[in-house]
C-alpha cells in the first residue's frame, strides 16, 4: 500500500489494508467513487474556508442531488433507494471531506426525510420527499431542548388541539438546519394525552423562530439553531400520523446511529491520510520523517485502529441489510468509532507538529468536528449505559 506523496493534498490515499473493497458490488463501487471524486475535487478544497468563516458551502451542497445520494435508502419519491453499505460509504466519504457537510446531509437524508418516510402519510411523502431529494426543500429535526439532551424523552414542548389545528409552544436547541429549513419535524407532547407527537412545521408560520447558535468551535460550517415555538399553528394534515409516542422518534434516531460510526471513520481516514502524506514529504535532519521507527510505529497503530473501524462499519451494514441491526449494536459501533477517531486525529495533529493546527492541512478541522460526532445521536456515556443494560440486565439510568 505504498502511496503517492505528491498527490494533491485533498485526494484520498489507500487505507483498505484488509481489502474490504472486494465485498462491494459494482453499483456500490460506482457510487462510492463518484462521491469520492466529488469530495476530493469539490468538497475538501472548499472546506477550510467555510469552516473558518462559519459559513455553509451552498455551492457544494447544491451539487449533492446530482450525485443521486440525497434520501439514502428511501425508495421512490425521487430518492435513490440505496442499500445500507452504499449509504454508509456515502456518509464516510462526505465526512472525510467535511464533517459539516456530512452533518447537513445526515439531518436532511437521515432525520428529516426518514421521519417523513417512516412516519408520514402517503400524501406527505408525495408532497415533501421529492422536493427534499432535490434539495428544493431543506428539512430539520427538532427533538433536543435546552434542558433535555440525553433525557429527551422528558421533552417539554407542548401541542394543544384547537379545532382543525394544533398549537405548539416550546423551545428546541441544537437543531441542525433549524434556521434554514422550510419544514422542521417538531416533537411535542400532547397536553391532554401526554403522548409525544410529531409535526411537519412550516417554518414560515408566525411564531416559529430559528436562530443560529454562534461561536461554535466544532462543525462551524453547518448551522445549528435555537428554535422558539410561540403559539405556532400547525394544521392536522401536517401532523405525522405514524408518530404517536417517543418510541417513534427513537425508531428514526436508531436508523442514524450507525451513520455516526461511518462519519467517524471518514474523519479518521482524513486524519490518517494527511499524516501519512505529510510524513512522507517532510524532511528533518536530512531524511523523511517517515523513515523514523517511532513515526512508523505510530502510523501502523493508527492504521490498525482505522482498519478495525472499517470492519465495524462493514458488519453493521451487513446486519442492516439483513434487517438485524439492533440499536445497541449501532450504539456500540458509534461509541467505538468516535472514540477511536478522536485518538487517530489526535495522533495526526501531533505528527504534523506545529503545521497540524493549520486548516489547510486538513487535520485540526476534523479534530474539532469529531467532538460533535462523538456527542450527537447519543453520547458515549449514554451508549455505554444502553449496551451495559443489555449485557447485564440492569439499567443504570431511568
Amino acid at each position: 500500500m505504498t502511496v503517492d506523496s505528491q498527490a494533491p493534498l485533498t485526494e484520498a490515499l489507500g487505507t483498505d489494508f484488509f481489502s474490504v473493497r472486494r465485498r462491494f458490488t459494482e453499483a456500490q463501487w460506482d457510487t462510492f467513487m463518484a462521491v469520492r471524486r466529488y469530495v476530493d475535487h469539490v468538497v475538501t478544497p472548499a472546506a477550510p474556508e467555510a469552516w473558518d468563516a462559519a459559513e455553509m458551502s451552498w455551492d457544494v451542497i447544491r451539487g449533492l442531488p446530482d450525485l443521486g445520494i440525497v434520501g439514502d435508502d428511501i425508495s421512490g419519491y425521487g430518492c435513490p433507494g440505496h442499500d445500507p453499505l452504499t449509504c454508509g460509504l456515502v456518509a464516510m466519504e462526505l465526512a472525510r471531506g467535511d464533517g459539516s457537510l456530512a452533518t447537513f446531509f445526515a439531518v436532511q437524508s437521515g432525520l428529516a426525510m426518514k421521519a417523513v418516510d417512516m412516519l408520514g402519510s402517503e400524501e406527505q411523502k408525495q408532497e415533501f420527499l421529492p422536493a427534499m431529494a432535490r434539495l428544493d426543500l431543506v428539512g430539520a429535526f427538532g427533538l433536543t431542548e435546552p434542558d433535555h439532551g440525553s433525557d429527551s424523552v422528558a421533552l417539554e414542548t407542548t401541542a394543544r388541539r384547537d379545532g382543525d389545528d394544533w398549537v405548539l409552544d416550546g423551545r428546541k436547541r441544537w437543531i441542525g438546519n433549524g434556521s434554514i429549513a422550510g419544514r422542521t419535524v417538531v416533537w411535542a407532547r400532547d397536553v391532554e394525552t401526554r403522548a409525544v407527537l410529531g409535526f411537519l412545521v412550516d417554518t414560515s408560520t408566525p411564531g416559529y423562530e430559528g436562530t443560529i447558535i454562534p461561536r461554535k468551535a466544532s462543525m462551524r460550517a453547518v448551522w445549528q439553531a435555537d428554535v422558539r415555538l410561540d403559539g405556532v399553528r400547525v394544521p392536522e394534515r401536517d401532523r405525522l400520523p405514524g408518530a404517536e409516542s417517543f418510541k417513534d422518534a427513537g425508531r428514526v434516531l436508531a436508523t442514524t446511529r450507525g451513520t455516526c460510526a461511518w462519519m467517524a471513520l471518514g474523519a479518521a481516514t482524513a486524519g490518517y491520510d494527511a499524516a501519512l502524506r505529510y510524513l512522507l514529504d517532510r524532511h528533518q535532519f536530512g531524511r523523511p520523517l517517515a523513515r523514523n521507527q517511532i513515526v512508523q510505529e505510530r502510523l501502523v497503530k493508527m492504521l490498525a485502529e482505522l482498519t478495525g473501524m472499517q470492519l465495524y462499519c462493514m458488519q453493521i451494514a451487513q446486519l442492516a441489510e439483513d434487517s438485524d441491526l439492533a440499536p445497541t449494536i449501532a450504539g456500540l459501533a458509534k461509541m467505538n468509532n468516535t472514540r477511536k477517531a478522536r485518538w487517530i486525529l489526535g495522533e495526526a495533529r501531533d505528527l504534523l507538529g506545529g503545521n497540524g493546527i493549520l486548516l489547510d492541512n486538513h487535520v485540526m478541522r476534523h479534530m474539532a468536528d469529531i467532538e460533535s460526532i462523538h456527542t450527537f445521536e447519543g453520547t458515549e456515556t449514554v451508549q455505554t449505559l444502553i449496551v451495559g443494560r443489555e449485557i447485564t440486565g440492569y439499567s443504570a439510568f431511568t
